[in-house]
């Protein structure tokens, strides 16, 4: 999962990539299998939003047996999600949003010494 690819995935294919996060890989038939469990897809949709993750380059599909493997990880994505809500509701900065989330909650002393940890590590890096 060393790729860098920045992929858009939608709330149906974070629900395929999830599962393959946590398994590392599976045959479509596991994933329909727990996709039909956790969110009640038969197996035609689960395979369509299968295969929209293949064409996007976020899953890797092998034979025999349809076994699929993520490609990117869930860091990727997070970090590109995150981009995205910077810039469209941001206008591009990060500390609006931050601004943002420290508005909505009180923060614990411990919160807040990890997040002093975070700003001084991201300084010296």
């Amino acid at each position: 999962m060393s790729q860098n690819i920045e992929v858009k995935l939608y709330d149906s294919e974070l629900n395929i990539m999830e599962y393959l996060w946590c398994t590392g890989e599976a045959s479509a038939k596991e994933i329909a299998a727990e996709m039909a469990q956790t969110v009640g897809w038969s197996k035609t949709t689960t395979y369509t939003v299968l295969k929209k993750c293949v064409d996007k380059g976020a899953v890797e599909r092998q034979e025999p047996g349809f076994h699929c493997r993520p490609l990117i990880s869930r860091e990727q994505t997070q970090e590109y999600e995150t981009r995205e809500l910077i810039n469209k509701l941001y206008n591009g900065s990060a500390d609006l949003l931050v601004a943002s989330l420290l508005g909505q909650q009180k923060l614990s002393d411990e919160e807040i010494g990890r997040l002093k940890q975070l700003i001084l590590q991201m300084d010296q890096g």
